[in-house]
């Protein structure tokens, strides 16, 4: 998986490519914890993964936690967003 950052002010936009998995979870928490103390919103943009483990919902989790909820999901795909209405996170993250 690859992980592309853009810092636009207060806020990260992270790119995830490829698969979010146990193997590449780490990667997206190491990018999580290197957030500089001025972020306080985040945006994950889907548009390139294309699988998600429980790992990969636990890092978006914990992304979601760290940022007090002030989390946006962007273009999903529908297996992707298929997880997270099995989880029922889809009612309580943001998507657009």
């Amino acid at each position: 998986m690859t992980i592309q950052k853009t810092i636009n002010g207060n806020e990260a936009v992270l790119s995830l490519e490829g698969w979010l998995d146990t193997v590449e979870s780490p990667k997206l928490q190491a990018e999580l914890d290197n957030l500089e103390s001025n972020i306080d919103s985040l945006v994950l943009d889907l548009a390139g993964l294309q699988y998600t483990s429980s790992s990969g919902i636990r890092q978006i989790v914990s992304a979601y936690k760290k940022m007090k909820g002030a989390l946006v999901i962007r273009n999903t795909s529908e297996g992707v967003m298929g997880v997270f209405k099995a989880t029922g996170l889809d009612k309580k993250i943001s998507f657009e």
